[in-house]
């Protein structure tokens, strides 16, 4: 099986000025959060990502429920199984499951990366096609994978698609900014993150990049 090519590589989000501006003009809150955290967030877009969508994917099943450096760890321990880089699914199908839980491992989580392996295998995942699927129908694909939920399809689409406007009213930093900036005394649910964020539409994925930053500053 070759490795993915061109056409699955990432597509970063950009700050254009023009959905900076958008921002700006939302709501006065989102304005501030953009003055205040302006430079971080360009900052942030300009770190390296994988480069591919299989290696994204497989880096997402491996730290999960993990620190950054520990996840980091034990992916680079997978990958000296292989020479240093990221398996193939054939390769990674063939492999015996023990020597990947001997680089640490849980089996979960090594069935979560056969059966991501073998979806593309067999075709029912097709990578080189992603990037041209709408939103719905790339949650679809990635959450028909076991361990791949709607957290992970929307992390994918933001950050590996570059698509501009996904807004992951699952994802507890951004429930918890939106909660501490909006000066909301409890968590928002989906229905009131989802209502709180139409005016940030069509650039939701900027925005959440802005929340995020300013989880730095929030009190504990």
């Amino acid at each position: 099986m070759p490795r993915p090519s061109a056409g699955s590589r990432t597509t970063p989000v950009k700050a254009s000025p023009t959905a900076v501006a958008a921002l700006r003009e939302a709501d006065p809150v989102m304005a501030r959060l953009v003055e205040e955290h302006a430079a971080v967030v360009r900052r942030d877009l300009k770190r390296e990502r994988p480069r591919d969508a299989y290696g994204a994917l497989l880096r997402s099943i491996v730290g999960q429920q993990l620190s950054t450096k520990a996840a980091r760890t034990i992916y680079g321990r997978m990958t000296e199984l292989f020479d240093g880089h990221a398996p193939t699914p054939r390769q990674l199908l063939a492999v015996d499951p023990e020597r990947i839980r001997a680089a640490g491992l849980s089996y979960s989580k090594i069935s979560y990366l056969r059966d991501l392996a073998a979806h593309v295998e067999e075709g029912s995942l097709e990578l080189e096609r992603l990037p041209e699927l709408p939103d719905d129908e790339v949650t679809a694909q990635l959450t028909a994978i076991k361990g791949l939920g709607q957290w992970t399809a929307d992390m994918f689409m933001m950050f590996h698609l570059g698509r501009p406007d996904i807004l992951p009213v699952g994802d507890l930093g951004i429930r918890r900014a939106v909660q501490v900036e909006y000066r909301m005394r409890k968590l928002p649910d989906p229905k009131r993150l989802e209502k709180t964020a139409r005016p940030w539409r069509p650039y939701r994925t900027l925005a959440c990049l802005f929340l995020w930053s300013s989880l730095d500053n929030a009190p504990a």
